[in-house]
Order: structure tokens, then C-alpha cells, then sequence
């Protein structure tokens, strides 16, 4: 193949199927695309589908195209995880052998105390929480007291929220580099996350597009840092740049929403010829997934399906497009909590021979290695090259 160009396209959280280790994370039977399937009466992908989505093995709801379009694989993550972040890492070329912490009773005094003393406000909540709930339960005091309002989720997470008009948005952003720099050994969370809002008080705020993720710096080699070293484009559209920290990136550009993320894809494809167009949707996760909706998770998919099928004609003849996920969030699940779930691979380009069914394979890592030798990059630790000879 003479491959110039590719766009990784990361469908954050589109699951399909519990991993043979689900119920290790205490996930039963979770099937992100194959649940939403089975709710909403008539639910296609037709694009997705002409690729190949149904062909996949263990697909569920979605009916198999005669003859598919790409080639396509179910992913089985090795990583001890079902967070953003090691999700990433992997399809980067990272297998994380052990678990992130996590605080299921909040942080300790060792983490708060220095945190407190460095940002000069109190904190709020310290717990287990949803996103918006506790927006409702502490905003107000927030607003009267500007303690930060602090909490966690089943993730690796260091969460902090903090109304626009109480903690300037860049304050806040310093809030988090500054707890960055706290948890780190045994304490070293996968994200330190801004969550900024605004509104007037409960039952009336809402989370802002201002969030930002504050990662940890990636312990190995990634195809990106190799990209970059060898002096070719690495271009991130939404959270990518800051899952790894900056590591690797050439250009980065942040999401509003889903849409914005498509059209700052296109506007990639405008402006650079070749490299790596790196890509996170992370509305099916932060907007539907974590909240269990269902028809807007539906909605959203429909979205992505209908603007892909005006995306794949541009194509010229040395690009490819791998469509994936980092892990699930099946929105039909009990809780709030990502899902350990198998992820679908999806890939098509002028050179993609049409049909090719990878099977199961081990490993997000195939698609770091597989980017890898498709842009001359050379072996990666990790991971199988899925079109070697």
C-alpha cells in the first residue's frame, strides 16, 4: 500500500459486547451499539454498515452487508482498564498491565490538604458522584462559599467543578494543573478533569464545552511521539491532545460538540496531506453514555453515520479512515460507569481490499501498529500489523 494519510476516527465509548473479563469490572452483559440496537425499533447505520459494522464478529442489531465495503475486526483490550485513557494508550501502542486508582470513598487527607493549601479553597463533596447531580446537591454552596466542588466517578478520575462566574475558566484550568502535580505516584489518576458550569442555582446549571483533561504523560512510545520524531504530521481533533498529555502532537484543535468535531475533521483534511488525523467523539460518552440516554446516544450515532457517508467520497487515493472506540458506556446499564466491552474496527480507503474479515483480534494495539507500517513508521512494540503479508 502508499498510504499518506490517516484518519483515526475514535467513537468514544461505542462498545460492542462484554469482554471475556467483564464481569472482573462488574459489568453484566454490557453491548453498547448491540442494546441500543435492540431499543430503538428500525435502528440502522447504513453507511457503517455498508463497511461492514454487521459483518463483525458478534455484532448484535445490525444486519450484515453482502458485500462489505472495508475490512473490519472485533478489538479485545489487554490493558487492566476500561477508562479513556488506557483506552487510548492502547490504540496509540500501550498496554497498561495494572489498574489506575481509583477513590470509590473519596481522596484522602494527603491529596486534599496540599490541594486546599495551593489553591486557597476549600473543597466540597470529596465523593462518588454524577456529574449533574451533584451540580444540584453543591452548586449553591459553591457559588456562596467558592469552595471547589471536588469528586470522582468509578474511573481514575480527579474531577473539579467550578461555576464560570465564581472560577474563571482558566483558574480553573490552574486549579487542575495544580492537583496534576499532587497525584502523582500511588496517586497518579488517570485524568485530573475541569468541570466547568454555569446557571443559577439547582435544577438549572448545566455543564459548559469548556472542559479540559489534565492526563498523565504516557510511560512509553506511542505511534504518535513516533510520527512526530520523524517529522510527520500529527494532527488531534477533541480530547485527544490532552489524553496524552501533548505527547507526540503537531496541531490540536478542541470539540464543542460531536458536529464540531466532524467539520474540524474535514477542515484536517483540507489543510494537511498527509500524517495522522487523530480524532475523539466524546459526546456519545460525556452526553449519553455516563447520563443512560439511550435515543440521544441513538440520535447521535445516526448523526455520525450520515455525515460519514459525505466524508468517505472525499477521500483521495492515499487515504485511509479505522473508525473504533476506546472502550464501552452502554447506555442500558445499570449505573453511570464506562463498560468493559469489545470495541468494533472499521477500515476503508482506495487501497482497503473490500471484504477483509480480521476475526477477533487481541489488542487495540493492532491499530497503533497497523498506522504504523501504512506511513512508513516502522514496527511499534506492540501490536500486529493487520495487513502484513
Amino acid at each position: 500500500m502508499d498510504i499518506k494519510r490517516v484518519f483515526l476516527i475514535i467513537l468514544d465509548s461505542v462498545g460492542m459486547g462484554p469482554a471475556p473479563d467483564a464481569a472482573e469490572f462488574g459489568d453484566i452483559n454490557p453491548n453498547t451499539l448491540g442494546h441500543i440496537a435492540a431499543s430503538i425499533p428500525g435502528f440502522k447505520l447504513p453507511t457503517m454498515q455498508y463497511l461492514g459494522l454487521g459483518n463483525i464478529d458478534g455484532m448484535e442489531g445490525f444486519e450484515p452487508a453482502k458485500l462489505p465495503l472495508g475490512a473490519f475486526a472485533r478489538l479485545h483490550e489487554l490493558s487492566a482498564g476500561k477508562d479513556t485513557t488506557i483506552g487510548h494508550w492502547e490504540i496509540a501502542g500501550i498496554i497498561s498491565p495494572n489498574r489506575l486508582p481509583t477513590y470509590p470513598n473519596g481522596f484522602p487527607e494527603e491529596v486534599l490538604k496540599p490541594f486546599r493549601e495551593q489553591t486557597g479553597r476549600g473543597v466540597l463533596g470529596n465523593c462518588v458522584a454524577s456529574g449533574t447531580t451533584i451540580l444540584d446537591e453543591l452548586g449553591e454552596e459553591h457559588m456562596r462559599t467558592g469552595d471547589l466542588i471536588v469528586y470522582t466517578s468509578a474511573d481514575s478520575v480527579f474531577q473539579i467543578a467550578a461555576h464560570e462566574d465564581i472560577v474563571p475558566v482558566e483558574t480553573l484550568y490552574e486549579y487542575c494543573r495544580i492537583a496534576r502535580k499532587i497525584l502523582t505516584g500511588k496517586h497518579g489518576v488517570a485524568r485530573v478533569i475541569a468541570r466547568p458550569f454555569v446557571g443559577t442555582g439547582a435544577g438549572h446549571f448545566s455543564r459548559t464545552a469548556n472542559r479540559r483533561d489534565f492526563s498523565l504523560k504516557p510511560p512509553e512510545e506511542t505511534i504518535m511521539t513516533r510520527l512526530k520524531e520523524l517529522g510527520k504530521t500529527v494532527a488531534c481533533v477533541g480530547k485527544i491532545e490532552d489524553i496524552f498529555d501533548g505527547e507526540g502532537v503537531t496541531w490540536a484543535v478542541h470539540n464543542q460538540s460531536n458536529m464540531d468535531g466532524m467539520h474540524h475533521t474535514e477542515e484536517c483534511m483540507e489543510k494537511f496531506p498527509e500524517g495522522l488525523i487523530f480524532v475523539n467523539l466524546v459526546d456519545f460518552d460525556m452526553v449519553w453514555g455516563h447520563r443512560r440516554n439511550v435515543k440521544g446516544y441513538a440520535d447521535g450515532l445516526i448523526e455520525f453515520d450520515k455525515w460519514l457517508g459525505n466524508f468517505l467520497p472525499k477521500l483521495e487515493e492515499g487515504d485511509v479512515v479505522m473508525i473504533s472506540a476506546d472502550h464501552g458506556n452502554d447506555p442500558t446499564h445499570p449505573g453511570t460507569d464506562h463498560t468493559r466491552e469489545y470495541v468494533p474496527l472499521l477500515i476503508y480507503g482506495p487501497q482497503i481490499p473490500a471484504g477483509k474479515n480480521f476475526g477477533t483480534v487481541d489488542g487495540f494495539t493492532c491499530i497503533g501498529q497497523t498506522i504504523a507500517s501504512m506511513l512508513h513508521a516502522g514496527p511499534m512494540k506492540n501490536g500486529i500489523d493487520l495487513f502484513a503479508e
